[in-house]
């Protein structure tokens, strides 16, 4: 008997001490898969010019430095400007690239996007690259300055605004490329139209869902409405990223300290961003949704193109536009 528990003893403490170990060796695995892929493209961006929303921090940030980095020059729109100068100043002393700035966006407020497009229209001749990176998760029940739920108002409204307002200037700059950041969380999203601003129910995580699917549908119309303009329209999974975007949620931010190891940095969160905005090989590829810079699938949902005809007209009522 003392013979077995010594045995069964010297197994635990096999295991106990074997299991780390084998985890640690393949940590370099581990992280090569959870880092995803990565742009290979060496593209350069000298002379263009790229607008950013929320890029004074997270996976927006990074894909400013790496277009800074290829000679573009780079707009950086965000609420906190204060937050906003110290990424640009960071950015511009390492990349070298003094065409970093920062410009005043609130996507909750439509009055703050109409004052960013009139000053950016007024002060830029062109735009080649416009990247709708900005949003917000798992906020608690609000509305946006214009009554919208801040989901809804933030990640699609917010954005078909702005690039109605630009979609000019890109159409005058083409070839031109938008590229709208999404989420695999699309999948779990509905398009609930009788309930849009979550006023008769509402659950923050399915919230988020529901705003991402609406980038899914916003560029698969956009693309249709862009063909032989030259300007193209793409949607992106940029990962499960280790990013300030969870700090609506407790919970989730405490998960995300604890499993840190398992989710993507910020700069390998960017890279399908940037291959979206410059790979050359999608210089005519419009419409596609891309996820560690290759296609990826889409949920039924997010392909139907009726959903996404109403979704537009519904958007341009709310928003008090005429897209045609």
């Amino acid at each position: 008997m003392a013979a077995a528990a010594m045995s069964c003893w010297g197994v635990a403490l096999g295991a106990a001490v074997g299991f780390p170990l084998l985890l640690l060796a393949a940590a370099p695995c581990i992280r090569r898969f959870v880092a995803g892929g990565r742009c290979e493209s060496a593209a350069r961006l000298d002379g263009k010019v790229a607008v950013i929303t929320g890029a004074n921090t997270g996976i927006g940030k990074e894909t400013a430095r790496e277009l800074a980095r290829r000679g573009a020059r780079v707009i950086i729109a965000c609420r906190d400007t204060a937050k906003g100068e110290a990424a640009a100043s960071e950015i511009r002393a390492e990349t070298g690239n003094p065409q970093v700035v920062v410009k005043k966006l609130d996507l909750a407020d439509t009055k703050s996007i109409r004052e960013f497009a009139a000053s950016f229209l007024a002060e830029e001749k062109e735009l080649h690259i416009l990247i709708n990176n900005a949003g917000v998760m798992l906020c608690p029940y609000s509305k946006t300055a214009d009554g919208f739920e801040m989901h809804l108002g933030v990640n699609h409204l917010g954005h078909f605004l702005l690039t109605f307002l630009l979609l000019e200037r890109l159409k005058q700059s083409a070839p031109a490329r938008i590229v709208n950041v999404s989420s695999l969380g699309h999948h779990g999203g509905r398009i609930r139209f009788h309930d849009l601003n979550g006023e008769k129910s509402y659950n923050r995580g399915l919230a988020y869902c529901h705003s991402k699917l609406a980038n899914v549908l916003f560029t698969r119309e956009l693309a249709r409405r862009l063909q032989g303009t030259k300007v193209t329209a793409n949607a992106l999974h940029p990962g499960s990223v280790n990013t300030e975007l969870v700090r609506h949620s407790f919970a989730m931010t405490w998960l995300w300290r604890i499993f840190s190891f398992f989710l993507k940095t910020p700069w390998e969160g960017a890279q399908t961003s940037v291959y979206c905005a410059v790979a050359e090989e999608l210089e005519s590829v419009t419409g596609q949704y891309f996820s560690d810079c290759r296609p990826a699938y889409v949920s039924s949902w997010g392909r139907d193109d009726e959903t996404a005809k109403k979704l537009w007209n519904v958007s341009c009522e709310l928003l008090g536009i005429q897209w045609d």
